[in-house]
Order: structure tokens, then C-alpha cells, then sequence
């Protein structure tokens, strides 16, 4: 049997290349350095919920009827597991274990002073599985974070090997939407999640296509929010439409950045040619989402 372990952030196309060797996969339920080094913790690409199931759905194809995904909470009992006890706890709950598969430079165990070399030493086979690049470099987690921060969403979905969804709760808005002829479906993302570039996207859903603001809609004056707020208008739907308590949306192109308009009237134009603009490059934003990446 083959373990992949990692966190694991975004299922990028170089974790599902770790992933797609194993037959389990070993990963935790917090960030390390929200416990190693919280001023340093970065903000997730992924809810755990979903990066649980994408981590199942990479290692399907090996055990297709039940991949095994254990999420292990890092806790003061983890951060200071020595190397060897934290294979002897793999071998406790994976007996037929055999190998570990992992990116490279993976460390473990306190102080990381566990490496590749010493999981064999400590009877592993251990695996380092080479990176997939894109644009001449590694992908990584990181460098997804970065492209999204910067509005780069097709970059992003390069290395993901899908668009970047965004998941959040559906919440009651103000209705300011509507009054300019665009109702929306607004979200806030979870907790702890990375933040996009202020602006108005291109985005899929499970309803159809739509045109997203990502931002406080400051030309509304006293009715803008008082945080970012993920606001959706969903170009077919219908008006009578009912969005359900949680939305996933595939944010797959970066129309403009956010703005303050003079007027209501000039917001509502410029939306109405935000959505002329998502119906014409919405074919081509779609086919192109996530090409680009090369196995290396």
C-alpha cells in the first residue's frame, strides 16, 4: 500500500500527480504553521470539506470503491511527534502500508527534522514525486494564492487544472441589486480563505452562467458593505429564482477591476456591458480554463 501525504491545499495538478500513485492519503485538518508560525499561516484555497472530497476524488481511480482520506488534526501532540513516531502512527492505521508518496523537500515530525531519508531509515519506501510546472516554474499552492490575489484566475486554473471555486453561504442582501434591473445571489467566503482581486469576474454555476463583484460596491454609498462580499448576478436565470443556503462558483475570468461610479445610472450601464462581455468571451473563458500546465 501507498500513502500520499501532504496538506495538500487546492488538489493543484502537482498534488493529484502525488495522488494519483497512492492508494490512501494521510493529510490535517488545520494549516502546520497555524500552530508553527501563525503570523505566517497562509489564507486556503480550499474549505477542508472540499479539499476532502477532491483528495478522494484524485485517489478514486486506484480505489474506486472507497479511497481512504485521513485528516489528522495538528495539534502541541503533532507539532512535537518525532519523526519515528509519526511513521509508527502511519503504520498503526495503514498495517499493509508500504510506501509514502510526497512532493519534494516534504519534511515531517518535530522541528521537520524528518525527510525522505529518514522515512526510509525508518523502513518506508518513500517516493518523491518530480513537480509539474507551469510557465517555467513549480506549481505550488503558493503560487496559486499569488494568482488569484492578483486577479490572474486563468493562471490560477492552469495550475489547478480547473477554474478556482469559490464557496460560500448565501445570505439576504439589500436589494440594491435588483433596483438597478441585476438582482444577485451574495457570499461571503469562510473563514481563513484566500481574498481575489477587487473586481468583476466571469464565472459558472450551478445555475448557469453569471457576472460576479468581488468587493464593497462603493458607488452604492451608505447601502455598501462593510467587507468584501462575493455579489452574483446569474445572466439566465430566472427572476423568480431561489438560491439555496451554500453556492459554488467557478471564477474562470477577470473582466475589470472594481470602481466607483459617479452615479447609479452609470453603474447599471457599466454592468449591463459587464454581462455583454461575459456572453462574448464566456465560450472562449471556458474552453481555456486550466490548459497549460506540463507534467515534468
Amino acid at each position: 500500500m501507498k500513502i500520499a501525504v501532504g496538506f495538500f491545499d487546492g488538489v493543484h495538478l502537482g498534488h493529484r500527480r502525488i495522488l494519483g500513485g497512492a492508494d490512501a492519503a494521510v493529510t490535517f485538518r488545520s494549516h502546520p504553521s497555524s500552530l508553527l508560525a501563525p503570523e505566517r499561516t497562509p489564507r486556503l484555497i480550499m474549505p477542508l470539506r472540499e479539499r476532502l472530497a477532491s483528495i478522494a476524488e484524485a485517489l478514486r481511480p486506484q480505489k474506486p470503491q472507497c479511497p481512504r482520506t485521513m485528516a489528522l488534526e495538528f495539534d502541541d501532540a503533532m507539532k512535537n511527534m518525532s519523526p519515528g513516531e509519526f511513521v509508527s502512527l502511519l503504520k498503526r492505521e495503514f498495517p499493509e502500508i508500504e510506501a509514502i508518496r510526497c512532493g519534494h523537500g516534504w519534511r515531517f515530525g518535530a522541528g521537520g527534522a524528518g525527510n525522505a531519508d529518514v522515512a526510509r531509515g525508518l523502513g518506508l519506501a518513500v517516493e518523491e514525486v518530480p513537480f509539474v510546472t507551469y510557465a517555467g516554474e513549480a506549481v505550488s499552492s503558493t503560487r496559486i494564492r499569488r494568482a488569484l490575489t492578483a486577479g490572474e484566475v486563468e493562471d490560477a486554473a492552469a495550475m489547478l487544472g480547473r477554474p478556482w471555486r469559490f464557496f460560500g453561504r448565501v445570505f439576504a442582501g439589500k436589494g440594491e441589486g435588483r433596483k438597478l434591473g441585476f438582482p444577485t445571489v451574495n457570499m461571503r467566503p469562510p473563514e481563513g480563505m484566500v481574498r481575489l482581486r477587487r473586481g468583476v469576474y466571469a464565472v459558472e454555476t450551478s445555475w448557469g452562467p453569471g457576472v460576479a463583484n468581488w468587493g464593497e460596491a462603493p458607488t452604492m454609498g451608505a447601502a455598501a458593505w462593510d467587507e468584501c462580499t462575493f455579489e452574483v448576478h446569474l445572466l439566465d436565470a430566472d427572476r423568480s429564482f431561489a438560491p439555496p443556503e451554500e453556492m459554488t462558483v467557478d471564477v474562470c475570468r477577470f473582466i475589470r477591476p472594481e470602481r466607483m461610479f459617479p452615479s447609479r445610472a452609470a453603474l447599471a450601464e457599466q454592468i449591463a456591458a459587464d454581462c455583454a462581455a461575459v456572453r462574448f468571451f464566456m465560450k472562449d473563458a471556458f474552453a481555456t480554463c486550466g490548459d497549460g500546465a506540463v507534467m515534468t
